[in-house]
């Protein structure tokens, strides 16, 4: 081992100097005493501003590892009072190294040994030396890795040992150093962008890992058996039963993590095949009311003794139950009650009881870290204004984490003006969803592309890797394998099909996917007159579409109707391929706003989708509707939630509706001003329709004649070739088509 001095440094073992000029020049002009050789890239320094671990901190506010590479020569790590210890440094990349650099504080090491290793975890030593006597060393190695360590065996003094700044000097290669290694971020819209942090690190056979925060003031690690781990992660959908399955798929992609929102007996399936896949738990606990606004249930944090009590020994129980298992990397208590408690709560009270839960779920805390040292504790919301709560109420949680979508990369500001002390983990994150994007033209939200939420993935990791030592990886939401309307927003394998979204993060994962089979990319998709197309017509939807890997595409047409009525299933759609990327699509007789899905499938596993809405609207009617603004009258209307009274299925507006109390029969009817003749009806019928119903008229609007009788109604739009001579039209409804009453958009009654 070859030592250059560089002077010495005065002082008692807590002195805490700035760097004098003259020992800077002696450095620089050291570091060129080397011998000639052929020409090569001049060594850089490596190390700086990289993320550091050390085997201990004397106090991690003040001296923790990453101090030793933040180019300050006025801050320094040091280590407990104890031997051995170790610091190491990160570079990013494997390099070809050069030199280290020492400068030591008073409290030295007199033995130690300069490391490098590839993933972390194997070490060779490049240099050694059981001389040491502190100053400033400059170490010159030959060799090449990723991790430098500096390992101390013997101390100077009854101090740790302690460091101003270590430096490494080399040349980085131009290629990522394989699996686990980030590379350099850049543009997240590169194709050459590679970030996947630490290297994974393999679950034990049996017994628990030891997991906690290490390092301090902005310079925190996730640790699993004293190594570094990012969560590189997905929320898990399928059943706990078929891990086996899709786990393989999963860590296909690098991945190391799963997030649960509930922890019981069916989740040691999941742990079980997850250890033999090298794959840990977020173990998740629901409280009330999870799941954001609309979600669960009311529960007052302040006053409500009986649930707490319950839902604390169910946790705790749990905790015992699953606490040895190797597979769990953390325990997630609770997941967007903060926000949810808005719906229960308002002014004073809210603040006062986001508190209380907020202290409920420390106390929680207090009381896993009790029955489990070895994994840390977190807490899960939906917006980061949640952490002020948790900063306040909830000290004893390790780290935080939050839902976030569209606003991740806004994450890092709103840690950084909050003032928090502890780092945060995405536990949900994804493309952008309904709540966050501009609505289209037909009013509903205009859902991404799937090209769009393959690269917010991307997107979403760099902004979480730039805040490295603060942000400790994410779960990104979803790996789920529903079709429905929320799977085609989120999901990355609907039916067990991979989409774009599945491949960019094993990309940016540090996963080679260029040689695999890949999905249809669909760039372009149009709905033909999407603001008006008559219920039960055909319409025409057009996309462009391609597959890299020059496979056949299958299309499935596939329509949806939340925004109509809540529903969240997809159903296939009758259609026919006109020409290649061209369908005609027979529409819903049900009017609202729809959604068209174009399934893209390669027959390899892959699928591409693109959706759009179309707005459904009643066929159009020769004539003049003589019913329109007339008078109206019928047995019942719902007075509770609108206004559903009989004139608003006249107005001509099918946005409005009249709607009976809930009951077996009812009627409506229209007062026409005068005997008038007729040709044509066109009920329009909101969900709640009627199955049958007789068409009656009257002169006098008490002596009626049935003019037409419907059974075996289904809904939608209802037009019916029927004429008739009155001043009264009524609807005899006698057998409702759900569990409600009755509901009419409109009535329109045509004469020629």
């Amino acid at each position: 081992m070859t030592i250059q001095r560089a002077g010495t440094r005065a002082g008692g073992p807590r002195a805490r100097a700035g760097r004098p000029a003259a020992v800077l020049a002696t450095l620089v002009a050291a570091a060129f005493l080397v011998p000639a050789g052929p020409a090569q890239a001049a060594p850089e320094l490596l190390s700086e501003g990289r993320p550091a671990l050390a085997s201990s901190e004397e106090n991690p506010d003040y001296t923790p590892a990453g101090a030793a590479v933040d180019g300050d020569a006025a801050t320094r790590w040091s280590s407990e009072f104890s031997d051995p210890q170790w610091l190491r440094v990160d570079l990013g990349r494997t390099a070809t190294l050069d030199r280290v650099e020492l400068d030591w504080e008073s409290a030295y090491s007199t033995s130690y040994s300069i490391q490098v290793s590839d993933d972390g975890a194997d070490w060779r030593t490049l240099a050694s030396t059981d001389a040491g006597d502190g100053g400033d060393d400059v170490v010159e190695v030959e060799g090449t890795g990723r991790y430098v360590r500096l390992h101390s065996t013997a101390r100077n003094s009854g101090y740790g040992v302690s460091l101003w700044e270590m430096r490494v000097f080399g040349v980085a290669g131009s290629d990522p150093g394989g699996p686990g290694d980030p590379g350099d971020p850049g543009d997240p819209g590169d194709p050459d962008f590679v970030d996947p942090g630490h290297p994974n690190v393999p679950v034990p056979g049996s017994g628990p890992s030891h997991v906690e925060v290490t390092g301090g003031n902005g310079d925190w690690d996730l640790t699993v058996d004293g190594r570094p781990y990012t969560v590189r992660g997905f929320t898990w959908g399928p059943s706990f039963d078929t891990a086996d399955h899709y786990l393989p798929m999963l860590t296909a992609t690098n991945a190391n993590t799963v997030r649960t929102w509930g922890t019981g007996e069916d989740t040691r399936a999941l742990l079980d095949s997850a250890a033999a896949h090298d794959v840990r738990v977020v173990m998740g606990f629901w409280l009330l009311p999870g799941g954001g606004p609309g979600s669960g249930g009311c529960i007052d944090y302040r006053s409500d003794d009986a649930y707490k009590s319950e839902a604390k020994a169910d946790i705790l129980h749990w905790v015992d139950v699953y606490k040895e298992h190797p597979a769990v990397l953390m325990w997630n208590i609770g997941n967007e009650s903060i926000l949810g408690l808005q719906d229960c709560f308002s002014g004073a009270d809210l603040e006062e009881v986001r508190h209380a839960y907020a202290a409920f779920v420390n106390e929680v805390s207090v009381a896993v870290h009790a029955a489990d040292p070895h994994h840390p504790t977190t807490n899960t919301d939906a917006w980061t204004g949640a952490w002020a709560y948790i900063a306040e109420s909830a000290p004893d949680l390790d780290l935080l984490s939050v839902n976030s979508y569209g606003d991740v990369c806004n994450i890092r500001a709103a840690w950084e003006s909050g003032g928090y002390d502890r780092p945060y983990l995405l536990t949900e994150g994804g493309a952008a969803g309904e709540w966050e994007v501009p609505d289209d033209a037909n009013g509903v939200p205009a859902e991404p592309s799937d090209l769009e939420k393959a690269d917010a993935y991307v997107n979403s990791w760099q902004c979480l890797r730039e805040h490295d030592g603060v942000a400790l990886g994410a779960t990104f939401f979803h790996f789920g394998i529903e079709g429905d309307f929320g799977g085609v927003w989120f999901n990355v394998i609907p039916g067990d099909n991979r989409r774009l979204g599945y491949y960019s993060i094993a990309r940016t994962w540090g996963v080679d996917v260029s040689a695999r089979n890949t999905p249809p990319e669909i760039t372009a998709m149009d709905v033909a007159d999407a603001g008006s197309v008559e219920a039960g017509d055909q319409f025409t939807v057009s996309v462009d579409m391609t597959d890299p890997d020059g496979d056949d595409i299958t299309p499935v047409v596939m329509l949806n109707s939340k925004y109509v009525n809540g529903a969240g299933g997809i159903a296939a759609a009758e259609f026919t391929e006109t020409s290649p990327g061209t369908y005609r699509v027979t529409a819903p007789d049900t009017l609202g706003v729809w959604k068209v899905y174009v399934f893209a499938e390669d027959g390899q596993g892959n699928v591409g989708v693109e959706t759009r809405s179309f707005r459904v609207v009643a066929p159009h009617v020769d004539g003049e509707n003589i019913a329109l603004g007339a008078e109206a009258s019928a047995s019942s209307f719902d007075p509770y939630n609108g206004n559903f009274t009989p004139g608003q299925a006249v107005d001509g507006d099918t946005t409005t509706r009249w709607a009976s109390e809930w009951g077996p029969s009812a009627w409506f009817q229209v007062d026409l001003g005068s005997v008038r003749s007729f040709q044509h009806l066109q009920l329009v019928w909101e969900t709640a329709y009627g199955a049958a119903y007789d068409v009656q008229v009257s002169d006098d609007g008490a002596s009626w004649t049935t003019i037409r009788s419907v059974t075996g109604g289904d809904g939608g739009v209802d037009d019916l070739d029927v004429s008739g001579t009155g001043r009264y039209v009524r609807l005899n409804l006698t057998e409702r088509g759900t569990e409600w009453g009755y509901s009419l958009y409109e009535l329109g009654v045509y004469q020629n």
